[in-house]
């Protein structure tokens, strides 16, 4: 793979060229997609299938949130779309292995399982 992928300029080019018709335009679909399999590959993962799936929840948000992106307020979509790609893979990591209240112990009450305490 060429050193320089993917550059700032023709991202922006194909979000704004995006913006002016409503919709992604299949190059800017392809450099997302290019865009998230690269930056993923920076992160390690045991296993290929929570890869695959943080990958699936960053290219979901890059193609939901998209449109959101201000050429006016910022001229680097680059690194705008990665920083969208980095929040994906943490929110698929944190749905796929939840530590809700991490650092937390629960002492059951009872024979019902119900909790009645987290230190």
């Amino acid at each position: 793979m060429a050193k320089n992928y993917l550059n700032n300029k023709d991202l922006l080019f194909e979000i704004c060229k995006s913006k002016d018709e409503g919709k992604l335009t299949k190059t800017a679909i392809t450099m997302l997609m290019l865009l998230s399999a690269r930056a993923i590959e920076r992160l390690r993962y045991r296993d290929e299938e929570d890869k695959k799936d943080c990958l699936a929840f960053a290219r979901l948000d890059l193609f939901k949130y998209w449109d959101r992106f201000n050429p006016e307020k910022s001229s680097n979509a680059f690194a705008y779309f990665t920083q969208i790609a980095k929040k994906g893979y943490a929110k698929g990591w944190n749905k796929l292995h939840p530590q809700k209240y991490s650092g937390t112990v629960s002492i059951d009450g009872g024979d019902d399982g119900s909790q009645i305490y987290s230190i």
